[in-house]
C-alpha cells in the first residue's frame, strides 16, 4: 500500500500579523521558523512545519525531499501522546494521516513499487497567529517511465487552532484532473467482489493509528455492521476510530461531504489486535472503480477532527452537519 512520492520546489510562505505577547524569530530557510504565543508554538524546517505546545508536536506536516509521500505525523492532542504510527514494519507504506490512490489505469500507486510516481510541488504552509494553518499544494501522477501525467491535483488543508478541549479539525480539499485520457481509480477487490479478497477494498484518505492505543472501537453515524476478519466495509456519512491513550480516551472522526461521488461513502476500518493494525479509510471505490473522463475534473472534501473522548452516531452525525454548514458557506479561496 504507497503512492510513489517524489517532492520538487518545496516553498513556504507565512501569514504573520504582529500581535501582543507574540515572539517572531526568523532565520535562514535552512533553519526554522518558529513563532511563539504563550504555550503554542510553530515549527519549520526544510520539509516540515509543525504546531508545538511546551515544546510536544501537535501536529507536524512532512514534505520531505526524498520521501515516497507527504502526511501528518504524529499527529496528537496538545500535550499527549502521538495517536498515528508511521511507517510500521508490517505497513511501511501507511504514512500515519495521508491520502494515497491504490491503482490509476492499472498502475500501483500505494506500495513502494517503481511503478506509479506521485510527484509534488508548489508547497505552501500559512501558520497564523491564532495557531490556524494552510497548507496548498500541487500534485502530479504519472507511471515511472511516462512523460505525461495521467492525473494532476490541487490540495489544501486548512487546519483550525486547537480548542479548549485540545480538539482540532483539519479541512482537506482535493482537486483532481484527468489528463489527456480517462482515469480508472481502482483498488484491490475486497471479498465481496467474484476475484476480491479479504485485505481488499481500500484507497484515498486513510489513517494509522498508534499500537499504543488500547479498547480500539471504530463507530459511524449509521450501521458499521460485525467485525468479519478483524475488518469493517460499511457506508456512512461519518467515521472514527478511538481508543484509550495517557489515561484516557481519544478519537479521529473522518467527515464526509455530501457532495463527494458516491455520497455517503464506504469505509474500511482494520481492528486487529495480534498485530496491533488500527487502520480507518475513507474508501470511495470499496465496492467498484471510479472512472474520470479525460479532461474531467473531481473533487473530494473530507474533514478530519482530533478530540478527546469517545463520540457516539449522533455525536457524529451533530459534527457531520456542522462541517458541511461551515464549508458550504466558505468559497474555495485563491491559491
Amino acid at each position: 500500500m504507497n503512492a510513489k512520492f517524489s517532492e520538487s520546489s518545496p516553498r513556504a510562505c507565512f501569514g504573520v500579523a504582529v500581535v501582543l505577547a507574540t515572539a517572531l524569530v526568523l532565520t535562514p530557510h535552512s533553519g526554522a521558523v518558529r513563532q511563539d504565543t504563550g504555550r503554542l508554538s510553530w515549527r519549520q524546517d526544510v520539509g516540515t512545519a509543525a504546531l508545538l505546545k511546551d515544546g510536544r508536536t501537535v501536529w507536524q506536516f512532512n514534505y520531505k525531499p526524498g520521501r515516497t509521500n507527504t502526511y501528518f505525523h504524529p499527529v496528537a492532542l496538545p500535550g499527549g501522546s502521538d495517536l498515528t504510527w508511521l511507517s510500521p514494519k508490517d505497513h511501511p507504506y501507511h504514512f500515519a494521516l495521508f491520502f494515497g490512490w491504490k491503482y490509476l489505469n492499472g498502475v500501483n500507486y500505494w506500495e513502494e513499487t517503481p511503478d506509479g510516481v506521485t510527484r509534488w510541488s508548489n508547497v505552501k504552509v500559512d501558520m497564523q497567529p491564532d495557531f490556524s494553518a494552510r497548507i496548498t499544494m500541487d500534485l502530479q501522477y504519472r507511471p515511472q517511465k511516462a512523460v505525461q501525467d495521467v492525473l494532476t491535483e490541487q490540495r489544501a488543508i486548512r487546519i483550525a487552532s486547537p480548542a479548549a478541549d485540545g480538539s482540532y479539525f483539519m479541512d482537506w480539499r482535493l482537486d483532481f484532473t484527468a489528463g489527456s485520457e480517462a482515469v480508472v481509480m481502482d483498488r484491490t477487490p475486497p471479498d465481496t467482489a467474484p476475484d476480491g479478497n479479504a485485505r481488499g477494498g481500500y484507497a484515498g484518505l486513510s489513517i494509522r493509528l498508534a499500537r499504543e492505543l488500547t479498547n480500539p472501537i471504530i463507530a459511524a453515524a449509521g450501521d458499521i455492521g460485525a467485525l468479519a476478519k478483524n475488518r469493517h466495509g460499511f457506508a456512512a456519512s461519518a467515521a472514527e476510530f478511538s481508543g484509550e491513550i495517557d489515561g484516557g480516551a481519544a478519537g479521529v472522526a473522518f467527515f464526509d461531504h455530501p457532495a463527494n461521488p458516491r455520497a455517503p461513502t464506504r469505509w474500511y476500518g482494520i481492528i486487529d489486535r495480534s498485530v496491533p493494525f488500527w487502520f480507518l479509510n475513507a474508501s470511495l471505490l470499496q465496492l467498484e472503480p471510479y472512472t474520470l473522463g479525460a479532461g474531467q475534473q473531481l473533487i473530494l472534501r473530507y474533514r478530519v477532527f482530533i478530540h478527546p473522548g469517545r463520540w457516539d452516531a449522533a455525536r457524529l452525525r451533530e459534527e457531520q452537519a456542522r462541517f458541511v454548514r461551515e464549508v458550504d458557506a466558505i468559497a474555495k479561496p485563491p491559491r
